[in-house]
């Protein structure tokens, strides 16, 4: 006891003395609000958003001292600042020229989602009034003030998505009741979601009697749950996701009656749930998964029948399959994939009118197929791979129209393969595979058009390849090995010219010529046909499968020469063995003999000097098109520090500059890189290849190489090259991928880039695993984040910038997943004289209308694309035909679930779902097809901050 009171007692000593230190300033000669908050402003970057701000008039008016007509500033009724929020503008700068002193009556303090550096500031603590503090989404660092502890009227704390460290100090949350009232303890509402802070959570945090929400994701914390956290008796929402946390659940967590949101996922939690779980009646979303839990789940989870959202994926649970489940007909969506639970499924589920997602994968769940699942209208995933059912696919599952993903794989399941699947219209993932089904492969099948993955291998079935196979467009792999299927390989799969994943026919009876028109999947990766009967040779026409990475031809009757490409050149004998008399350039095959004609020859003799010719003009007019680049940069007066060359390289590469940022050197990106080679390569667009490089400090950079070298690069390279630089380095946004330098000599040309560890949004929005990060909330983020680069290109920037390829390619995302978008390539300055005729520009799918029947190009052709992209995201997917059937309809009549990703569950909370509603309207309004109808940029960043993010 003694101990206690000796650390409260240097609470109220420290807390004493900071404010002594706010009393010496005031005495001293305290500032006035208008005077504070105008030296705050000058401290600051100049910035339009405090264009309000102006030293008052000289005269006797009170209002003209007052700051109370101000942008982000609200007085009461006496003239005292009581709110300042700057919520939502891009205020750059840092809070330490704040005199927090001078605003004694301040109660809200909101500066969420800016560009703030630096640190919070020690004497924060002097607003004692403060009841509501929002610093979240900046740049902010350091530690969490131990000031904060005088903000004992504060009822919500957000510094969530910032930089900031170290732990949370337990005399933040000090026990109020043997001493004077200090610390959060009337904190209803604590964020820290996303930071760099860690430690242990401090016991003392159950001193926070009055929480209701506690949002501690994705930080770095360790240890246990405090026990002392069941006396926070109020708590509604416990968010401790992504961390690092281990042993139990404390054992009486059920005495947390009010809770409706409970989520623990990914962890090192263990041990078993405690039972008392389930008597949490107000339970809506109860997330477990991805721990190291054991034993069985508490049998009544879905006590109070409300239960909307159930995850308990990649533990190590057996038993059954809680009881109140049956009878939950709340549930929208429910993960218990990669478990140990037994049960048997047609006994221990019922029907769900409101089910969207069902994974039970990889159990041990036994029974059949119940024709209950059919009476789940709304499902659109079922997943039930890797257990032990047996019987047939029942008819009442084919008739799920919003299904979107069946996956059956790895079971007992036996019979035919019903015609009724083509009904499944909506499906586009389909998982038969490692089962026990016989018969033909129906030609229903082709019906599925939205069908993307179609994996039927390791069963029985028989019969030939149905040819209508090849009309199935959006298919990415298709997977037929391991049956017993005969006949020829129908021509008509080379019409599957989407098929990038995978093409495996192999481990069949399958004999014929392999067709040319297989030449035409120029974007498959893996391609194998082993262990069949073909029979003539592989089509020269396979060469111009540039994209292959994996081939397999062996154990068939081929022969002749194999075609003339690098996969062909480059693979493994493995790949080829046990063929008729196949002959080319593998080791270990037989070479090809070869007759030239005279005529050939003759041919052959002149084509050397042609490339020669080409080659000299393209470097004379590549070598000067640079130079005109450099001279425009370098009067452009670029904010890059130049590295001097030896002058043995400017006599070598006379037309060779860089330019960095001071850090990134040439040669150590070569090093970085081993001079570009492939296990390096992330990603490639229509101008050149990039790479990934770790320089020698530990900074990783994106590296993108240009096509050609320097002296091969052509005219419209070179104008693309100028292009992304000459943008790029008159842009400074935080939504906008930053330009570290550039690079051109004799030998390369490249730009470098801050790296994005995320990668594209394309292909987040494409992976089933990383599109289920991309909450609602977040896509609504990623959304308003491009809204404000546009916003800053077309109206902040003289002259205004037109993007011109703004799609999901083009916006990388950070590993906090905030949206910078990329890829200025195609970009151009907007001249005001309306002469802004060019050549197409853009990505199809992506671009306005108005360019099939004119050049002119103005901001609006953004915004159109913007409305592509911003549909892309509440989808999942690219809209497609949807965005025609958008322009004809009137807003009132689309109903926003209908579009929706499907793989997100529905949104629940009041606040998203409006958000999303509105986000619709606008989508609407950008993709009107007379360009004069769209509205601008500007308008659409404006609205999403004022009424999003209102609330």
């Amino acid at each position: 006891m003694a101990n206690q009171i000796i650390n409260y007692g240097a609470i109220v000593v420290s807390a004493a003395w900071m404010l002594l230190i706010a009393l010496c300033k005031i005495t001293a000669g305290s500032t006035t609000e208008t005077e504070a908050l105008l030296r705050w402003k000058q401290s600051l970057p100049h910035q339009s958003i405090l264009q309000s701000w102006v030293t008052p008039a000289t005269n006797n008016s009170s209002n003209a001292q007052s700051p109370c007509g101000w942008r982000g500033i609200t007085c009461n009724t006496a003239g005292n600042v009581i709110q300042i929020n700057l919520a939502y503008t891009g205020l750059e700068g840092t809070l330490d020229n704040l005199d927090f002193s001078s605003f004694p009556n301040l109660l809200s303090l909101d500066l969420k989602e800016n560009q703030l550096e630096g640190s919070i500031p020690q004497n924060i603590g002097i607003l004692s009034k403060l009841q509501y503090l929002d610093l979240s989404t900046n740049s902010l660092n350091g530690t969490l003030p131990l000031s904060l502890a005088n903000l004992t009227q504060a009822f919500e704390l957000d510094v969530s998505r910032n930089n900031l460290t170290g732990e949370l100090d337990p005399r933040l949350f000090p026990d109020g009741k043997d001493q004077p009232k200090t610390g959060l303890i009337s904190m209803k509402r604590f964020l820290i979601q996303n930071t760099k802070i860690g430690g242990r959570i401090p016991n003392e945090i159950g001193n926070m009697r009055s929480l209701v929400l506690l949002d501690i994701d994705l930080n770095s914390f360790y240890g246990p749950i405090p026990p002392s956290i069941v006396n926070c008796s109020q708590l509604s929402i416990i968010l401790i996701s992504k961390n690092h946390l281990s042993g139990p659940i404390p054992f009486n967590f059920g005495r947390l009656s009010k809770l409706t949101h409970l989520q623990f996922f990914t962890n090192n939690l263990s041990g078993s749930v405690p039972q008392g779980i389930g008597n949490l009646s107000m339970l809506t979303a109860l997330h477990l998964a991805e721990n190291n839990f054991t034993g069985q789940l508490p049998p009544q989870l879905c006590r109070g029948g409300k239960l909307v959202n159930f995850s308990a994926a990649h533990n190590s649970f057996t038993g059954p399959i809680p009881v109140s489940l049956r009878n939950c007909q709340s549930l929208h969506r429910v993960r218990l994939e990669y478990n140990q639970l037994t049960g048997y499924i047609d006994q221990d589920f019922g029907v769900y009118p409101n089910l969207t997602y069902m994974d039970l994968s990889y159990n041990k769940l036994q029974g059949h197929l119940s024709p209950n699942w059919g009476a789940c209208q709304n499902l659109t995933v079922l997943r039930i791979g890797g257990n032990m059912i047996i019987g047939r696919i029942l008819d009442e599952i084919l008739q799920l129209k919003q299904l979107g993903h069946l996956d059956l794989s790895s079971n007992q399941l036996s019979g035919e393969i019903s015609t009724e699947i083509g009904n499944l219209s909506s499906l586009s993932i389909l998982r038969l595979n490692d089962n026990k089904f016989f018969g033909k492969i129906p030609i229903s099948i082709g019906l599925l058009s939205k069908l993307q993955f179609l994996d039927i291998s390791m069963n029985m079935l028989s019969g030939p390849i149905p040819f209508q196979l090849g009309d199935i467009s959006n298919l990415l792999s298709l997977n037929l090995s391991q049956n017993f299927l005969n006949g020829t390989i129908p021509y008509q799969i080379g019409n599957l010219i989407a098929l990038q994943v995978l093409l495996d026919l192999s481990y069949n009876s399958l004999s014929g010529e392999i067709p040319t028109q297989l030449g035409k999947l120029t974007k498959l990766i893996s391609f194998n046909l082993s262990h069949n009967y073909l029979t003539g040779s592989i089509p020269s026409s396979l060469s111009d499968m540039l994209s292959l990475s994996s081939i397999n031809f062996s154990y068939n009757q081929l022969e002749g020469p194999l075609p003339e490409s690098n996969i062909f050149n480059s693979s493994q004998l493995e790949d080829f063995i046990n063929n008729k008399g196949l002959c080319g350039k593998i080791q270990g095959l037989q070479p090809c003999k070869t007759s030239v004609t005279a005529q050939g020859g003759k041919d052959k003799k002149h084509k050397p000097v042609i490339i020669v010719v080409a080659s000299l003009g393209i470097a004379f007019l590549g070598s000067w098109m640079l130079v005109g680049i450099f001279a425009f940069l370098s009067n452009k007066k670029a904010k890059f520090n130049s590295k001097e060359e030896d002058p043995t390289r400017n006599r070598e590469y006379p037309f060779s500059v860089m330019y960095f940022n001071g850090k990134i050197l040439y040669e150590d990106i070569l090093e970085a890189t081993k001079n570009f080679d492939d296990m390096y390569f992330i990603g490639e667009g229509a101008s050149g290849k990039v790479y990934k490089a770790e320089m020698p400090s530990g900074q990783v950079i994106a590296v993108k190489r240009f096509s050609s070298q320097v002296n091969g690069l052509g005219v419209e390279s070179a104008k693309t090259f100028k292009n992304e630089i000459t943008t790029l380095t008159e842009t400074r946004h935080r939504n906008i991928v930053k330009l570290h330098g550039f690079c051109s000599t004799g030998m390369h040309v490249f730009l470098v880039y801050e790296f994005m560890e995320r990668g594209s949004l394309s292909d987040m929005l494409r992976n089933d695993k990383e599109a289920m990060e991309l909450d609602w909330p977040k896509r609504v983020e990623i959304i308003q984040g491009v809204a404000r680069a546009l916003s800053y290109m077309h109206h902040d920037c003289v002259p205004p910038i037109l993007h011109r390829d703004i799609s999901s390619k083009n916006v990388l995302m950070c590993s906090d997943l905030e949206a910078h978008v990329s890829d200025f390539g195609t970009a151009r300055f907007l001249e005001f004289d309306g002469s802004n005729w060019t050549t197409f520009a853009g990505t199809y799918g992506y671009a306005a209308p108005e360019l099939a029947y004119t050049m002119a190009v103005t901001e609006k052709c953004d915004v159109y694309s913007f409305g592509v992209l911003v549909l892309e995201v509440l989808m999942g997917k690219h809209p497609g035909d949807l965005i025609s059937k958008i322009q004809i309809l009137d807003v009132e009549s689309i109903n926003v679930k209908d579009v929706l990703d499907p793989r997100l569950p529905p949104p629940v909370y009041k606040k998203i779902v409006h958000e999303l509603q509105l986000v619709m309207k606008l989508v609407v309004s950008c993709l009107q097809v007379n360009p004069q109808s769209r509205p601008t940029m500007r308008n659409l960043s404006q609205l999403l901050e004022a009424e999003i993010f209102r609330g």
